[in-house]
């Protein structure tokens, strides 16, 4: 049974990028902001690899945009760690539907996890994908998320910026 998403979509016409997440944190769905938990690194990684001018505060999400950037969640009706989402809250129909239907030119997945379930692979590693919805390119990135620390790694957001700057030339 469908249920409000626990944050907006940021996805109009003409984005070069999207990121997708697996689903809201337990901080950005207490404050209403994407990526608002203390040790999350998805604001600052942005700002460091130039895909925003400046650094941006996770209650100023709705301003990217302006920068050629949307938001999304593959759950968007759920929140809190991967683990705790009920199964019936991951909805890779809806994602394909929302991006189709927003046509960005890229589609960046912030952490395996999301890209896994809309992709169907057990396993996926970081980097341009084949697969592509329409249009839009996939790329899969390093989780920016505290939890995922182990497992960071900038370079892959360094080379999506890259392809990011080439798409806009």
């Amino acid at each position: 049974m469908p249920g409000a998403f626990v944050l907006p979509d940021i996805l109009p016409p003409g984005l070069d990028l999207v990121v997708c997440g697996a689903a809201a944190g337990r901080r950005s769905a207490e404050v209403g902001a994407y990526y608002a938990g203390s040790g999350n690194r998805f604001w600052r990684i942005l700002h460091e690899t130039g895909l925003t001018p400046r650094l941006l505060e996770p209650e100023e999400f709705r301003l990217l945009p302006e920068f050629g950037i949307g938001l999304t969640d593959l759950a968007k009706t759920a929140s809190g760690p991967d683990s705790e989402i009920p199964r019936s809250a991951w909805d890779a129909g809806g994602l394909r539907r929302r991006i189709e239907a927003a046509r960005p030119r890229m589609l960046a997945f912030n952490g395996k996890n999301a890209a896994q379930r809309l992709i169907g692979a057990n396993r996926v590693g970081y980097g341009l994908r084949e697969e592509q919805i329409g249009d839009t390119a996939m790329f899969v990135l390093p989780s920016t998320s505290g939890a995922a620390s182990g497992y960071w790694d900038p370079e892959p957001w360094q080379e999506l910026a890259r392809l990011v700057a080439a798409l806009r030339c």
